[in-house]
């Protein structure tokens, strides 16, 4: 176990935990350890089957390709990244990924010894003047921290969860494209959220069951969230029609929709559409800038 440093960024292999510029920065447990395979093999191809057996194992059956998709997301949204202009991590069309930034890496028994030890605890005299003082300082200050919190709007993120869409046409040749489109949509709120404020849950196994098995309270029970984006490709006689949503969990009140109409050859061509229309939808109705705690899924 290393840390690594690049960049303004340090990654603790030991604990996962990756910090820019000393702050901690958001990474769930999964995408920090691909992190820590492809930092440990920066400058090389890391390809995809190395990273489905280091995260999953030869025994674990999963939709690989969704995971490691929303897995290498959310690394290039704590990295500040993008797949088209890669600062850090570098995709190989088909094959898989580089860390392609230098980076310098500590082993962790130097990271341990490194830190000084602490002076000794000088003996000091005290007149009896000084306790209540002190006495005086801890209540002022217990005071102010009390206030503070008080202020304080940092409540608990929002749970959001995005499920599957699904594709209602009975045409097995659009399969892909929903199940692309919902990783879009995953990664568009993971890189422009706000992590402070909303938590977008994507791999849950929940969310990529069948749609029989995959009802509001089985979502609700399996991720914990308040919010769940659904959608489905459906026939229309003007083509074809994408519908997303935005629902509340614990009653299942609709948010918000909106339809996507496009003819079969130009289906390719909502995909941003959808992207906007959602991310603007979460941004209005779950983290309005005028309050200054968002709504909570309960009441």
């Amino acid at each position: 176990m290393a840390t690594y440093h690049f960049g303004a960024f340090e990654f603790d292999a030991r604990t996962g935990e990756l910090r820019r510029d000393g702050r901690r920065l958001r990474l769930e447990p999964q995408p920090a350890r691909a992190l820590d395979l492809l930092l440990a093999h920066a400058g090389e191809l890391v390809t995809r089957d190395e990273l489905r057996r280091h995260l999953w194992g030869d025994d674990t059956h999963v939709d690989f390709d969704r995971g490691l998709t929303y897995a290498i997301a959310q690394i290039r949204s704590a990295l500040g990244d993008t797949a088209d202009d890669a600062r850090f991590l570098q995709t190989l069309p088909r094959r898989g990924f580089r860390f392609v930034a230098p980076i310098r890496r500590v082993p962790a028994e130097a990271v341990a010894s490194s830190a000084p030890p602490a002076p000794p605890s000088p003996r000091v005299r005290t007149s009896r003047w000084v306790w209540p003082s002190i006495a005086l300082l801890v209540v002022a200050v217990a005071g102010v921290y009390g206030f503070s919190a008080l202020r304080s709007d940092a409540a608990p993120a929002i749970r959001l969860a995005v499920s599957t869409f699904d594709n209602e046409t009975g045409d097995a040749r659009y399969d892909r494209f929903v199940g692309s489109l919902s990783d879009a949509v995953v990664a568009r709120l993971v890189a422009a959220g706000d992590t402070r404020r909303l938590t977008v849950i994507g791999n849950e196994a929940i969310l990529r069951r069948p749609r029989e098995e995959r009802n509001l309270a089985a979502i609700q029970a399996g991720t914990g969230a308040e919010y769940v984006v659904l959608g489905q490709l459906q026939p229309d006689p003007g083509g074809l029609r994408v519908i997303a949503h935005l629902i509340k969990l614990d009653d299942g009140a609709h948010v918000w929709a909106k339809r996507f109409i496009r003819a079969p050859e130009d289906l390719a061509s909502v995909d941003g559409e959808v992207l906007d229309a959602v991310e603007r939808a979460v941004r209005e109705f779950l983290l309005p800038p005028s309050q200054a705690n968002p709504p909570r899924g309960g009441t």
